[in-house]
């Protein structure tokens, strides 16, 4: 894979993979239900009340932080409530998730980092609010958007800044979910290149990070980023 793109690979796999788990679970499918400003339907019975461990934000709140209507996020909600009953995604049923569109691969490291990008408010878990925000960013956001968001998922430690450590644990994590099985074959070494190149390219003054003013002023004034702008 050469540098054009590279830096945007893995906010690529994630839209990739989150459109397919919708569909997988027919959380992107119509559904008919009441407008209404909470987005739990409150006539459920009082069994699955008891299980509900969290309930969304109201919905117009939820559609002035995201880019989807009304209907959109009712629709998501349903879905995404049929699939995790208590309002709540945990890690290993995140990973659960991935591990099924890789099942010759191992998902489970750059599920974990996909995860913790999701999870905002690092408590351990991914509620609906976090899901749609961020669904949102991916499938509808600027492409300065989305580039703030694919550097909060190198950004391992949210320290603002982005190591070549954490550039080569995530780009090992996407060549153990998916790279062996490319064309042509990778090499052992090549995630440590591509992480060289990256670091050549980004680290505009040489202090061995990347910050995100460096992270997005380079994409954005690279010859390709037109081709990056379509790959989104």
């Amino acid at each position: 894979m050469g540098m054009q793109g590279m830096e945007l690979f893995a906010v690529g796999v994630v839209i990739i993979l989150f459109v397919a788990v919708l569909k997988q679970f027919g959380i992107l499918e119509p559904m008919s239900m009441e407008d209404g400003e909470c987005l739990y339907d409150s006539s459920d019975s009082d069994l699955e009340l008891s299980s509900v461990r969290h309930q969304p934000e109201g919905l117009e709140q939820l559609q002035a932080q995201t880019k989807f209507t009304r209907k959109e996020l009712q629709s998501l909600y349903r879905g995404f409530k049929n699939e995790c009953p208590s309002g709540l995604v945990d890690e290993e049923t995140f990973k659960s998730i991935y591990s099924q569109f890789f099942p010759q691969g191992d998902a489970t490291t750059y599920a974990h980092f996909l995860f913790n990008a999701f999870d905002m408010d690092r408590n351990g878990s991914i509620r609906f609010e976090d899901f749609v925000i961020g669904l949102s960013v991916l499938l509808r956001g600027s492409v300065t958007e989305k580039l703030n968001w694919a550097f909060n998922l190198y950004d391992i430690n949210k320290d603002g800044y982005i190591t070549k450590e954490e550039m080569l644990a995530i780009m090992k994590s996407i060549y153990d979910m998916m790279g062996r099985y490319t064309s042509p074959s990778v090499r052992d070494d090549d995630p440590v290149e591509h992480v060289e190149k990256f670091f050549q390219k980004m680290d505009r003054n040489r202090d061995g990070v990347v910050t995100i003013d460096e992270f997005i002023e380079t994409c954005q004034k690279d010859a390709g980023h037109h081709e990056l702008h379509a790959a989104l």
